[in-house]
């Protein structure tokens, strides 16, 4: 019954059983109270977050292994341990996943890594970052919830990854963020044909009015990716664990540094982590999770190096704006895991996040965008401070691709020269070699 008072204030499309695969129901993540699957994100008990509860396959960790090992190339691999039905990799969606985890030894030279350094390089999803898995969880659970139309508040990427998964789908969309995005990013979200719609302020601002919209007769049938799905959308940042470890040879990583933005993707990292070993996918051993934010937007780096346990919003001002929520809610979460792994929270400035994805681009061939200069920037940071052990295996995450973050580096980045079309013009510019 509770579940149902939540549902009647989140827009439900339906209330019928639905079919999600080994979900199981949702569980508070405070006070442990579960209610049945449906559209719903906070608990009626305490208001704490929601999150998908599993009964995860049983038999042989061999067995299993094989099964995904034949499964497809993208996300859809580890259906068995997310809220899709069984047929998801039939049905019309993105299919993200499946990226490039790049052993990056030029880089780990500069840096003075003498363990394994690898990217792993998300800017090679359909939308060119890492929101497009967990879009396509949300898609999933729109789906089967008889949604119509997607929807979120955006810092950019999800705008774009909802509009693309929405169009493959045939779903309406309408998508909002903040009036002053990266011109690269209002193009690629509004490009796929639904609506996008500008909220003058800043992402926590649009947040506000997501939320608002939810609870009126206007948002009636609209999914809204990460606030009514925001419990299976989020479940789409677990494949990053899972095929880090597959890669990896299903080996778990010493060490991981994560971007922060709501802090999700880090949460659930750490929840696909600890699945893996609790199913016996991996063998269980001490891993440390680093998160990063930039100086501008920093409210979790700054209370992670207070000590303290909560997380003060702060107003953004970063040129990293895609990690710019001056009021993250896994903030707190994020927190607990970097302390309970022995793992950090740091943070660069903007001058910092430019050397970085220059650096990046010079030594590996990856253009990352600001957030990937971020989590390469606070890998030097924490390596040259003793934080970060340069003798063990370390996964930096790059979430996004440089062209669509292009001012951040543009004016440092032209080129060499401009000459006459002729042999001893070139010479003349000292080019020749």
């Amino acid at each position: 019954m509770a579940a149902q008072t939540v549902a009647s204030t989140s827009t439900s499309a339906t209330t019928t059983p639905v079919d999600l695969g080994p979900a199981a129901a949702l569980s508070c993540r405070e006070c442990g109270q579960r209610f049945e699957l449906g559209p719903i994100f906070a608990c009626v008990e305490c208001f704490g977050p929601l999150e998908v509860a599993y009964d995860l396959p049983s038999g042989s960790p061999e067995e299993l292994r094989k099964r995904i090992e034949a499964g497809p190339a993208n996300i859809w691999r580890y259906a068995p341990l997310l809220p899709v039905p069984a047929d998801v990799a039939d049905k019309p969606n993105l299919n993200p996943g499946w990226t490039k985890l790049v052993k990056a030894d030029n880089l780990a030279r500069e840096l003075g890594v003498t363990g394994s350094l690898f990217i792993k390089d998300d800017s090679g999803n359909p939308t060119h970052s890492f929101k497009d898995r967990v879009v396509a969880q949300a898609l999933e659970a729109a789906r089967a919830f008889g949604y119509t139309t997607l929807s979120c508040s955006s810092t950019g990427n999800l705008a774009g990854a909802v509009g693309a998964a929405a169009a493959r789908a045939g779903f309406r969309s309408c998508v909002f963020i903040p009036h002053d995005l990266e011109q690269g990013k209002v193009v690629m979200a509004a490009v796929y044909g639904g609506e996008l719609v500008g909220i003058e302020g800043n992402y926590d601002d649009v947040n506000r009015f997501c939320s608002e919209l939810i609870g009126d007769p206007l948002g009636e049938g609209w999914g809204f990716v990460n606030v009514n799905l925001r419990p299976y959308y989020a479940e789409g940042s677990k494949t990053l664990a899972y095929e880090i470890c597959e890669q990896l040879g299903w080996q778990l990583p010493d060490q991981l540094v994560v971007p922060i933005a709501s802090g999700s993707q880090l949460t659930k990292i750490d929840k696909g982590l600890q699945e893996l070993i609790k199913l016996g996918l991996v063998e269980d051993k001490p891993y440390k999770i680093f998160g990063a934010q930039a100086e501008g937007c920093s409210p979790v780096s700054t209370a992670f190096k207070a000590g303290h346990d909560v997380v003060r919003p702060q107003k953004p001002n970063t040129i990293a704006k895609s990690l710019a929520i001056g009021n993250p809610a896994d903030g707190p979460y994020v927190l607990d895991i970097a302390r309970r792994t022995g793992g950090a929270v740091e943070d660069v400035n903007d001058e910092q996040v430019v050397d970085a994805i220059k650096l990046l681009a010079r030594t590996e061939g990856i253009f990352a965008e600001t957030a990937g200069g971020v989590t390469v920037g606070v890998t030097k940071k924490l390596i040259e401070a003793g934080v970060l052990d340069p003798a063990l295996t370390t996964v930096v995450l790059n979430t996004g691709d440089g062209l669509k973050t292009l001012d951040a580096v543009a004016e440092t980045s032209q080129a060499t020269a401009v000459i006459r079309p002729s042999l001893d013009a070139f010479r003349d510019a000292g080019l020749a070699g």
